[in-house]
């Protein structure tokens, strides 16, 4: 039961930071809707490219106990993906400068992994295999967003401390 609850708790305040987005002082009030956008976009193609990366070239296991298909070829290719991403959408979406762009992509990739892997080890440990089949071979709505619980977060206070 308190695994459960702390999962809860965890969820909630993470998530929490996503919707703190919107209340960020922008020039119009489209702004936190747009870097809300950015992060979802961001996480999201993160979680597709390193899945994509390690299907297609996946060979080494980062954590194979808690998550045995988390591959290193599937990170790596992930947070470059997912940078690329960043340089092009984040100047159209967010404040931030092409540098600033490049961080905040290799943020959200390498948090986006951790936010995977820890929420693949709460899983195991209150015996949830699969939170479901949303996607094809991709998991479920649980597996969609335990990567914006550690990206969130990050992402919230990169973005308040580097731009405003």
């Amino acid at each position: 039961m308190s695994a459960i609850f702390w999962g809860w708790i965890m969820t909630v305040f993470a998530l929490s930071h996503a919707a703190w987005l919107l209340m960020l002082p922008t020039i119009n009030i489209q702004g936190g809707a747009l870097l809300v956008l950015f992060l979802l976009a961001l996480t999201e193609s993160n979680d597709i490219a390193q899945y994509l990366w390690g299907k297609s070239c996946g060979r080494r296991k980062v954590v194979p106990k808690v998550s045995p298909g988390k591959t290193l070829e599937g990170l790596l290719g992930g947070v470059i993906t997912t940078m690329i991403a960043s340089l092009i959408i984040g100047p159209l979406l967010t404040p931030l400068n092409t540098l600033q762009a490049l961080l905040a992509g290799l943020l959200i990739g390498i948090s986006g992994f951790c936010g995977d892997v820890v929420m693949s080890a709460i899983k195991r440990d209150i015996g949830v295999k699969d939170s479901g089949k949303l996607l094809l071979g991709h998991g479920g709505l649980l597996d969609r967003i335990d990567s914006l619980i550690f990206t969130a977060p990050v992402f919230f206070y990169f973005i308040r401390y580097c731009c405003y």
